[in-house]
């Protein structure tokens, strides 16, 4: 296969090219330049108006395998990855039952080679079950190519379980990622507490419950010298309590979801389901506070915490009994673009950075810059185009997102890996 892409700009981790062109020969890129001539053979791609990107990759998505998948699978969640225009992910472990051995993440990769056209990774547990009382299989896990242990969704509460987990996956290379919140405090409650859930009579859950738990497994991390990553953090005091033991010198990186950026509870409206999650959408003054964070590298990357429920769970039930989630491998880049880069609020160096770059980089995988030699793995962006999230454009088993039937600026046009054209639309 052969691909001549023309009058493209190229989105980097550090600037946005003039444009040029870009050939793909056999998914390599064999030149970048000005005015480079087409074979015979080869397909030539309109790029003028456009932005060449590398693809995307996201380290927190719910695949609901093995166990739940009337919601996903990992077949239907890459082909929801793919919508958005990202080609690698990371699985998490709360499944049903969970992932917390080897032979269960064996399973699970060898499945996704077979069905996925994008590359699956997997997380694994940090203790046997998600139970908090004996530490998984974590050698084995790492033996099969676990690098990232989480009892995501679930907090320890043992600290000293975490402690030793910590203390034990650190000779391996192995790094922690943290749900964090104290569940004393969170729950069973259904959206941020303030004055929109005292309006809406729903006991909410204070910013207090994630902030706590942060500090605690911080603290943990630095005491034993591990890498902890701060999944969505949702609050303003949150960016700050990073920054702080970032400054400390802690091993801790984080991660902040397109929804907590641009979401807040005032947007919950008439009880939407769709905009019920955990952590909670908060207000916008820590929308801000977010957002100021992302600019400043307080947080390492971007990720869509792709949660997905299906209708029935979502909607045949009141707000505090529908379960947390939404999806957001599809809508998180042109959500992106539409809220903040259109507007000048971001760049597109910065989400290359944060949303292809740094994952990769934490997952120890190299970037997948567009440059000559290099391997095809790129997006193709339209931002004068726009993007409308019917229900038959989503590839996911499941639709709960607050996007629905909506429409917004900036459509993923092509999407390609290798010498595979994975999306193809409006070029």
């Amino acid at each position: 296969m052969k691909i001549l892409i023309k009058n493209a700009q190229i989105c980097s981790e550090k600037e946005v090219s003039s444009p040029c062109d870009v050939f793909v020969d056999n998914g390599i890129i064999e030149e970048v330049g000005q005015k480079l001539s087409a074979p015979s053979d080869a397909r030539v791609i309109d790029g003028k108006g456009k932005l060449l990107m590398p693809a995307m990759f996201d380290t927190h998505v719910h695949f609901r395998e093995p166990g739940q998948t009337h919601k996903e699978d990992i077949q239907s969640g890459s082909e929801a990855a793919i919508n958005g225009g990202i080609t690698g992910i990371v699985m998490m472990p709360n499944t049903c039952p969970a992932i917390d051995s080897p032979t269960i993440v064996r399973d699970l990769l060898d499945k996704a080679k077979q069905v996925s056209r994008i590359n699956v990774y997997t997380s694994g547990c940090v203790s046997k079950g998600r139970k908090g009382k004996e530490l998984a299989a974590i050698h084995g896990m790492k033996e099969e190519g676990v690098l990232m242990l989480t009892d995501d969704g679930d907090t320890l509460d043992d600290p000293s379980l975490y402690k030793k987990a910590m203390e034990y996956a650190t000779e391996f290379g192995m790094f922690f990622a943290s749900h964090c919140e104290t569940p004393c405090l969170s729950g069973p409650r259904a959206m941020n507490e303030g004055k929109k859930s005292y309006e809406l009579g729903i006991e909410g859950s204070p910013a207090i419950s994630e902030e706590i738990c942060m500090d605690r497994d911080i603290r943990l991390a630095h005491a034993t010298g591990a890498h902890l990553h701060i999944q969505h953090v949702s609050s303003g005091i949150g960016v700050k309590t990073i920054k702080f033991w970032k400054e400390m010198g802690a091993r801790v990186t984080a991660e902040v979801c397109p929804h907590h950026l641009i979401f807040n509870e005032g947007d919950i409206g008439d009880y939407d389901t769709n905009f019920k999650m955990n952590p909670p959408l908060r207000t916008a003054e820590d929308n801000a506070m977010l957002l100021q964070g992302l600019k400043d590298d307080i947080f390492d990357i971007i990720s869509t915490d792709h949660a997905p429920h299906t209708d029935f769970e979502k909607k045949s039930v009141d707000f505090i009994s529908a379960p947390n989630g939404i999806t957001g491998l599809e809508t998180a880049l042109v959500s992106l673009y539409h809220a903040f880069v259109k507007k000048g609020d971001l760049d597109w160096p910065l989400v290359v950075r944060k949303f292809s770059a740094e994952p990769r980089r934490m997952m120890q995988l190299p970037p997948v810059p567009i440059e000559k030699g290099g391997a095809a793995e790129f997006l193709l962006f339209d931002p004068e185009s726009q993007t409308t999230f019917t229900k038959e454009f989503f590839q996911s088993k499941s639709i709960n997102s607050p996007y629905i039937d909506q429409t917004l600026d900036g459509e993923i046009q092509l999407v390609l890996l290798g010498d595979e054209v994975l999306l193809e639309r409006g070029v």
